[in-house]
C-alpha cells in the first residue's frame, strides 16, 4: 500500500486549471521533492492530500483512504503551509501545547511529547521565549514542530525554507534530514531549490502545468543528463558577461547559458567542455571555474521545455 496515491487528479478554479490529470505515488518511508515553478499545482496537490479540497475528478488516497472522508486519515498527516504564523505573545512551548491539544495528544503524554519535539527541532533553549523574538529560521522550525507534535505518518511541507538565510536553511535541512533518516515517516516537500531536493530526497517529481512531467530517483535523473556538464565561471573585474554569454549561445555544443555581473553558468556536452572553456577564456577574463555534473537542474529545464513544446 502506498502512503500517497494520486491518479489522474484534476482540479479547476473557474477558468483556471490547477491540476490537469496529475498522477503521483509515494512509498511509505520515502522522502520526495516536488519541483516546479509558481502556479505549477504543488500547493493545490497538498490541499487535496490533507482534505482541504476535493478533486473534481480522478482519485486521491492517503494511507489508502480518501482524505476528505472523516478526520482519521487527516490526523495522521502533518501539513506545514508556506506561510505559517503564530501569535507574538505566545512562547514556543505554548504554541506546541496548543497544537498538541488540538491534535488530540493525551494530556498525560503531552509535556513529554512537546519536550521531545523541541529537542528535535532545536528549540529547547528558546522554548519559553515569546515567538515575536524568533528569527525566520526558528519560526520555520517551530512550524515543523507543530506538525511533528502529533507524531504523523506523513509530512507535507510547502516551500519549508522559502525566505530563510543560508544558516536557517542549513539548520532546517539538518532537522529534516534527521527526521527522514531515523523516523518511520513519509516526507513530501515542495521547493524551487534544486540542490535542496538533491541533498534531501530519494526521489524528485517535476510538476508543470498541473501534471507530473518527470518522476524518478535522484540518481536516475542525474544519469539522464550525464552526457552534459555544467561550467561555473567567476569572471574578473573587467569581464563582460553579457557578450561572453551571447558568444557561447551561438555554439551547437552549448545547451544553456545564464549570466550575471560576475558569473557565467554554461551547460554543454561533456566531450566539448574544454573547447567551450577555450572560447570562454578567449572572450572574457575568467578568474576561476569549476566543471561538474548538472544534477537535477538540467532535468528540470528539459522537462519544462518539452512540456511547453508539446502544449
Amino acid at each position: 500500500m502506498y502512503a500517497i496515491e494520486v491518479e489522474n487528479a484534476r482540479k479547476e478554479y473557474g477558468t483556471v486549471t490547477a491540476l490537469d490529470g496529475l498522477t503521483l505515488q509515494v512509498e511509505r518511508g520515502e522522502t520526495v521533492g516536488l519541483l516546479g515553478t509558481n502556479g505549477a499545482g504543488k500547493t493545490t496537490l497538498f490541499e487535496l492530500l490533507v482534505g482541504l479540497r476535493k478533486a473534481d475528478s480522478g482519485s486521491v488516497k492517503v494511507l489508502d483512504r480518501d482524505p476528505t472522508d472523516g478526520v482519521t486519515t487527516r490526523q495522521r498527516v502533518g501539513y506545514l503551509p508556506e506561510h505559517a504564523g503564530f501569535p507574538d505573545e505566545l512562547t514556543g512551548r505554548e504554541v506546541l501545547r496548543f497544537h498538541a491539544r488540538m491534535r488530540g495528544v493525551d494530556a498525560e503524554h503531552r509535556d513529554h511529547r512537546i519536550a521531545r519535539v523541541l529537542e528535535t527541532v532545536g528549540l529547547t533553549d528558546a522554548a519559553d521565549r515569546r515567538v515575536a523574538g524568533y528569527s525566520n529560521g526558528m519560526a520555520r522550525r517551530l512550524g515543523l514542530g507543530t506538525v511533528l507534535v502529533a507524531d504523523p505518518a506523513i509530512l507535507l511541507l510547502d516551500e519549508p525554507t522559502a525566505g530563510l538565510d543560508p544558516y536557517g536553511v542549513e539548520a532546517f535541512h539538518d532537522v529534516l534530514g534527521a527526521i527522514a533518516s531515523t523516523a518511520d515517516v513519509t516526507v513530501v516537500f515542495s521547493s524551487h531549490v534544486l540542490d535542496e531536493v538533491e541533498t534531501l530526497c530519494d526521489r524528485a517529481a517535476v510538476v508543470h502545468d498541473g501534471r507530473v512531467v518527470v518522476d524518478g530517483g535522484v540518481d536516475a535523473l542525474r544519469r539522464q543528463t550525464d552526457e552534459n556538464v555544467t561550467v561555473h565561471a567567476t569572471l574578473g573585474s573587467d569581464g563582460d558577461a553579457d557578450s561572453a554569454a551571447e558568444r557561447l549561445r551561438s555554439r551547437d555544443d552549448v545547451e544553456y547559458v545564464t549570466e550575471d555581473d560576475t558569473e557565467l553558468i554554461v551547460e554543454c556536452i561533456s566531450t566539448r567542455a574544454f573547447a567551450v572553456l577555450d572560447e570562454l577564456h578567449e572572450s572574457v577574463d575568467v578568474e576561476r571555474f569549476t566543471v561538474r555534473d548538472p544534477g537535477l537542474e538540467s532535468a528540470f529545464r528539459a522537462a519544462v521545455a518539452e512540456r511547453r513544446a508539446n502544449a
